[in-house]
């Protein structure tokens, strides 16, 4: 194996910012409403779960990451499912490439 695939980080904080920033506060909105107070409480401890889990599986990733760069192992962080480690690479050199003044 050339380099082991993990998902980006990015991927991590586009979710977890997305939850705490306009779920959360999008729930607790409609937590007012008394006929829905008490149903959505449950949605609010399920959706706080997945925060925390979230939060593990980011920080168990980046044990992983640690325990490669120790063993030399070299990490491709990756974006989709479908992407090589060729398209990676490409990609990486399109957005450091300096823009061209046409």
């Amino acid at each position: 194996m050339s380099s082991l695939p993990v998902p980006s980080h990015i991927h991590y904080e586009l979710l977890l910012q997305l939850l705490e920033r306009q779920t959360l506060p999008a729930l607790h909105n409609e937590m007012k409403h008394p006929h829905l107070g008490a149903k959505l409480n449950v949605s609010r401890e399920h959706l706080q779960a997945a925060i925390i889990n979230l939060r593990k599986a980011f920080a168990l990733q980046k044990q992983v990451e640690d325990i490669c760069e120790y063993h030399g192992i070299e990490v491709s962080y990756r974006w989709s499912l479908s992407e090589t480690e060729q398209e990676m690479g490409r990609s990486l050199k399109e957005i450091s490439k300096p823009p061209t003044n046409s």
